[in-house]
């Protein structure tokens, strides 16, 4: 059985849905998954990750049985993409109140500066096994 992460994604934002369109071109071994968090899917995995966790301005990765939020999720999304994206662990050495906050502004400014889709991003049909339902 093939082990794979599963990353949680606000699908009616651009910027969201263009990181995810990207991560898909680097992810060559196929170790993510992907799934809005407007889908109910996306919502019975948010609600199984902990009964706490409501935040829909945060990006969710899932891996290993563990959880990460906002920007804890955002480096380890980019570390296991590998190459030279591994050095941004260097990034946790920052305060992670301090990377969290700028996180958070950029997730509330994110449908203002990048802008937002009527509908959910969709999978094209080469990519749609690599999206859960």
């Amino acid at each position: 059985m093939n082990q794979f992460s599963v990353i949680i994604f606000d699908g009616i934002c651009n910027l969201c849905c263009g990181w995810i369109q990207y991560l898909i071109r680097k992810d060559k071994t196929m170790k993510f998954r992907f799934v809005s968090i407007q889908s109910e899917t996306g919502q019975k995995l948010l609600n199984k990750v902990d009964g706490n966790v409501k935040q829909r301005e945060s990006i969710i990765y899932l891996k290993e049985n563990k959880y990460y939020l906002e920007s804890s999720a955002v480096i380890e999304i980019l570390s296991d993409v590998g190459g030279l994206w591994k050095l941004i662990v260097v990034l946790k050495l920052i305060p992670k109140p301090i990377r969290n906050k700028l996180y958070q502004i950029i997730a509330k400014k994110r449908y203002s500066f990048f802008g937002k889709r009527t509908d959910c991003l969709l999978p094209t049909p080469v990519n749609k096994k690599r999206f859960l339902t």
